[in-house]
């Protein structure tokens, strides 16, 4: 599994490793959390595989659901008939591991840990400052607007320390073997030697060509993806000159402890204050009531009314 807050170099990774012949690792799936919870701990086969030929990411990935059948049985536990999918997709690719890379996933961490017991997981971290003006400027319509989507600096400090905080917590609970931490900064500036190391932690295949991705990439309909026209490149954003002296302050009034703690500079001195603590909590409760909604909407029948199977034709 790779982690990383949104855009925080996650993509690029993906498309690096992808690259490997031991592993396949697609686009952004989005739907392990619904498959989890409209199945509970057990599957029934048919309705399992009937929500799976509702699932546009499935069928933009090339699969049916009559490719993941063979794989199912009713009864088997939720994440092995999630994990189907991925496997139908590498064994499409000619693989033979998977991996998923989903930023939104930074927000589900203990169901992953549930649902894949002995998954490995590599951690980009990026200074959250990048990663904000990256974020930022996405155009609108590029993913999903929560009720806690940010707007400010401030804002998705808020969501960077709190997703960096859990993906570290992963870590104490899965230990070394399970849990690989990457620094956005070192892959930009010899990705070579991460890769390499990522590769031999993970076992599996390390080929000078992964890092030759520019011409094998299809990028036309992403252009927050541009990015990846072009081999690794450090310092494409740098905060101390594109961002301004006020965000910088906001943003490290709320995450500038964990800035320092990650070895990052900090500018501006960082104490405890109302307002950032008031912010994470405002944040937090907008992200749990977001997270309950979106629960009781996919459970709901009403789900497989607004998603008619896609994949019969």
């Amino acid at each position: 599994m790779l982690l990383g807050v949104s855009r925080s170099g996650t993509t690029l990774l993906r498309v690096i490793l992808d690259g490997s012949p031991g592993i396949a690792i697609p686009d952004e799936s989005f739907f392990v959390p619904l498959l989890a919870r409209r199945h509970g701990g057990e599957i029934d086969a048919s309705e399992f595989l009937d929500d799976v030929a509702r699932v546009p990411t499935i069928r933009e990935w090339g699969l049916a659901a009559e490719d993941v059948a063979p794989r199912v049985r009713t009864g088997m536990a939720t994440g092995a008939a999630v994990a189907a999918v991925f496997e139908a997709y590498a064994e499409m690719a000619g693989k033979p591991r998977w991996g998923d890379k989903t930023p939104m996933y930074m927000r589900h961490l203990p169901l992953l840990a549930q649902l894949f017991p002995d998954a490995q997981y590599v951690h980009l971290v990026r200074d959250g400052r990048d990663a904000a003006l990256s974020f930022l400027e996405m155009p609108e319509g590029t993913f999903t607007r929560t009720w806690a989507h940010p707007t400010t600096p401030a804002r998705f400090a808020c969501l960077w320390r709190k997703e960096v905080e859990d993906a570290r917590a992963l870590d104490r609970e899965v230990g070394s073997q399970r849990y690989r931490e990457v620094r956005y900064e070192e892959l930009v500036a010899d990705p070579e030697s991460v890769v390499a190391g990522i590769c031999s932690w993970a076992d599996i295949p390390y080929e000078s060509a992964m890092l030759d991705y520019t011409t094998a990439v299809d990028v036309s309909a992403k252009p927050h993806q541009q990015r990846l026209l072009r081999p690794p490149t450090a310092g494409v954003r740098s905060w101390r000159s594109d961002m301004s002296p006020a965000g910088v302050a906001a943003f490290e009034a709320v995450a500038g402890e964990l800035l320092g703690a990650l070895g990052y500079e900090v500018t501006s001195e960082s104490r405890p204050r109302a307002r950032p603590r008031l912010a994470r909590a405002w944040y937090d409760a907008r992200l749990a009531a977001w997270n309950a909604t979106a629960s009781v909407v996919q459970r709901s029948p009403l789900w497989r009314r607004r998603h008619p199977r896609l994949l019969d034709a």
